[in-house]
């Protein structure tokens, strides 16, 4: 493992500190306090699960797989029960290789979110990240609303080594991505990042907004290919799975940036996500650092939370 993934690991173990003490020391207790596999035995996994904020969705997925190891593998000791679990919730939290397609191609990658989520710092960081692994990356400012929204991005851009256009407060969002893919064209840009403005109250312009937004890149980038990356803040737990399910009724999320999960006992929520919405978390965050964010790592992630040791990473 490089020295930066072995780096993020200790801090993603660390991060996820509040959660493996609430919802881990849960479920190991039941497994040492229970000497026999009976339906009282599911039934405490079952709840400490939802308990945890993964989920009723995936909770029941993870519970019917755990039924079938049990019968199949003739389990008896509930001890014996807790490495079957893991490998179900890694199961479920696999991304597929495809899902970072866009690093392979001429892409358009739109973030999305409401305002205090990190959505902003997000982008500086993705920015980095992109830039590091040898792409050219323009980002464009069209979160045209708040003010100092655009000094912000300005600065992550500084910070990330890549250009930035538009930022002015009360420009139209849809010029200044017109503007971006006039850039983007003549520079020669690999990825396109698109920072829009993160106001979920007013869905009929938000709409109409991601709507001329797309319209833009249709034309101006045909063959583009298209990401829509909403940013939750994982501290909010259910509240992060509200806001997603809303604007995945506006727009079609192909991806999840998951931060703050370094202060937060609701960890458990990366989990439910992907299950209920059948949206991948791609990246998550776990500092204020402009390397703390990372690619998701479904098997660095359970070895996190259930503490399993480093050296245990590939086995």
């Amino acid at each position: 493992m490089g020295e930066e993934k072995k780096g993020f690991f200790s801090k993603l173990k660390q991060g996820l500190t509040k959660t493996r003490d609430s919802v881990i020391y849960g479920l190991d207790q039941i497994f040492t306090g229970y000497s026999e596999i009976d339906e009282d035995f599911y039934e405490e996994l079952e709840e400490q699960l939802i308990m945890g904020d993964i989920g009723v969705n995936a909770t029941s997925a993870i519970m019917d797989r755990l039924r079938e190891d049990v019968v199949k593998k003739r389990l008896k000791e509930p001890g014996e029960c807790r490495q079957y679990l893991i490998e179900s919730i890694r199961e479920q939290m696999e991304v597929r290789e495809t899902a970072y397609e866009f690093e392979t191609r001429q892409s358009v990658i739109f973030v999305i979110g409401v305002n205090g989520v990190g959505k902003t710092t997000s982008v500086g960081k993705l920015a980095y990240n992109l830039r590091q692994s040898g792409k050219k990356v323009l980002i464009a400012a069209a979160d045209t609303y708040r003010a100092a929204a655009g000094d912000q991005l300005q600065e992550w851009a500084n910070r990330a080594g890549v250009d930035m256009i538009g930022g002015k407060e009360g420009a139209d969002p849809a010029s200044v991505v017109y503007d971006a893919v006039v850039a983007a064209r003549s520079r020669g840009v690999d990825v396109l990042l698109v920072d829009t403005a993160g106001r979920l109250h007013n869905r009929k312009n938000l709409m109409e907004e991601l709507r001329k937004m797309n319209r833009m890149i249709d034309k101006g980038f045909p063959d583009a290919h298209r990401e829509n990356l909403i940013v939750l803040d994982g501290t909010t737990g259910q509240n992060a799975m509200a806001q997603a399910k809303e604007f995945g009724s506006v727009t079609d999320l192909t991806g999840i940036i998951l931060t703050k999960l370094d202060g937060t006992a609701k960890g458990g929520i990366a989990v439910a996500i992907q299950s209920e919405l059948q949206v991948p978390v791609k990246y998550i965050g776990v500092g204020e650092g402009i390397e703390d964010l990372q690619k998701f790592d479904a098997h660095a992630f359970v070895n996190a939370l259930f503490d399993i040791q480093e050296d245990e990473q590939n086995g």
